[in-house]
């Protein structure tokens, strides 16, 4: 017998031994991940051209995927963007006394999420699905506005930002370190979100894995400490890529890279460090540099390899899409408006140009400016920068006139177009209007003087 022949049925021996690697059932729905960034810009990433800090795995993830060039936050600050992630509501219509919505939840708030919130966690989790948030939560430290009181089967991060204080690491109930060595953060937050892949892969999952960096203060375990040209937010940014890297890795190990959907973005825009790209504005401002984020979908075999679209789309849409992807592409309970949409058409190529989307950016209860298409209309806006010492004195001011902005060639909204297209500007806050009287009386009347006749062009 040849030697060729042996070993062809040395290696099918072989092949019949060895366990068969896990595959979802046809009927199975995919697993989904979610990677949320803390104050990341959309300037962060190679993919969108950062060139200090390199990010490989990300890269290539767009690569291998979907990349977004109009993909938003609906709040420039950290605890409504999260709840409309996890809500596909936006945070105004929460109330401002359970949400904090000038501002954002400090540790020693006892407000949170209210349970009257469906989370994506929940209805996924009544649809079959193991759940699990790792990493920063920020709607709520105690019962009953944890993660684990909203659809989580399991919690292990910081419950809220890093930079407030105590800073304790919880595991779901306990505290099991304080303050958190944040260090070591990121590299713990990812070997517990590959635990979590391996106990719950016998069935659908939903991962969300939400790293407190590039937030300040800034940290990165001695793997990456110092080795970046850009210096300690880059030493961040490249631990949450390697972060993403073993995610996808173990995806592959695992048998599930082609029964799994990954998305990646941030929170909202950089603080004080961190490139917002080409865009006018930080973190806590209502410009694009404040809520165009990085956005990244990989779903190996349904989406088709390096596809780029400008088309806006935003967390908002997180949770109809999930509902979608679980089979019932509809609200759990039928009781309450969502706000998104679903647009997983459009991830899968289906429907490349959806129609246009009215998208509200709100800060805290004021509504300073939003987007349909290709216009970005502005109405409102902070009298001071965030953040500063004179915050204090800060103030929501209404415009004297709109502003308008032609986001498919200004994007650092530079040009006024708004004398020019009275017509957009009119029919734009007619919408606004519109939805706004669909949102609670105080956000109603939050945010009445900027809609008042006055406030329109002729």
């Amino acid at each position: 017998m040849s030697k060729l022949i042996v070993t062809t049925l040395t290696l099918f021996l072989i092949a019949l031994l060895l366990p068969a690697a896990p595959a979802n059932p046809p009927d199975r729905p995919p697993n989904i991940v979610f990677i949320y960034a803390d104050d990341m810009g959309y300037g962060d990433l190679g993919c969108y051209g950062a060139s200090a800090i390199k990010t490989p795995h990300l890269d290539r993830m767009a690569a291998e995927g979907l990349r977004l060039t109009s993909f938003y936050s609906v709040s420039p600050i950290c605890t409504p963007s999260r709840a409309a992630l996890m809500t596909g509501r936006y945070a105004a219509r929460m109330g401002i006394d359970q949400m904090h919505l000038a501002n954002v939840l400090f540790p020693n708030d006892k407000t949170g999420l209210p349970q009257s919130e469906t989370t994506v966690a929940r209805a996924l989790k009544a649809r079959g699905y193991a759940t699990a948030c790792i990493g920063k939560w920020h709607l709520g430290r105690i019962s009953p506005h944890r993660a684990i009181d909203h659809g989580f089967d399991y919690y292990f991060g910081i419950p809220y930002s890093n930079d407030m204080n105590p800073s304790p690491l919880v595991r779901n109930d306990d505290v099991v370190e304080e303050p958190a060595n944040q260090d070591t953060l990121t590299q713990r937050y990812t070997e517990e979100a590959i635990s979590f892949i391996d106990r719950a892969k016998s069935k659908p999952f939903f991962l969300y894995l939400a790293h407190n960096m590039p937030h300040i203060p800034l940290h990165a375990s001695s793997r990456f400490k110092g080795k970046s040209a850009g210096g300690a937010y880059g030493d961040a940014v490249e631990e949450i890529d390697w972060s993403v890297g073993e995610v996808l890795g173990a995806l592959k190990r695992f048998g599930l890279d082609k029964d799994t959907i990954v998305f990646f973005s941030s929170d909202n825009g950089p603080w004080y460090q961190g490139s917002p790209g080409p865009f006018r504005g930080r973190k806590g401002w209502t410009f694009e540099g404040g809520i165009r984020e990085p956005g990244i979908v990989r779903w190996a075999s349904h989406i088709k390899p390096g596809r780029v679209s400008d088309q806006p789309v935003a967390t908002i849409d997180f949770f109809l899409t999930a509902m979608a992807l679980a089979g019932k592409p509809d609200v759990p309970d039928g009781k309450l408006p969502v706000d998104g949409k679903n647009i997983l058409p459009f991830l899968l190529g289906q429907d490349p140009t959806p129609p246009e989307e009215l998208y509200l950016f709100f800060d805290g209860a004021y509504l300073q400016t939003a987007r349909m298409g290709r216009w970005k209309i502005h109405l409102a806006r902070w009298n001071i920068p965030r953040y500063t010492a004179a915050s204090s004195q800060q103030k929501n001011v209404r415009l004297a006139m709109p502003e308008l902005f032609d986001m498919n060639v200004d994007l650092s909204e530079s040009y006024d177009l708004a004398v020019q297209h009275p017509d957009i500007v009119n029919r734009l806050r007619s919408l606004i209007l519109d939805r706004l009287r669909t949102f609670p009386d105080e956000i109603q009347q939050a945010n009445a003087e900027l809609l008042s006749p006055a406030n329109s062009i002729k």
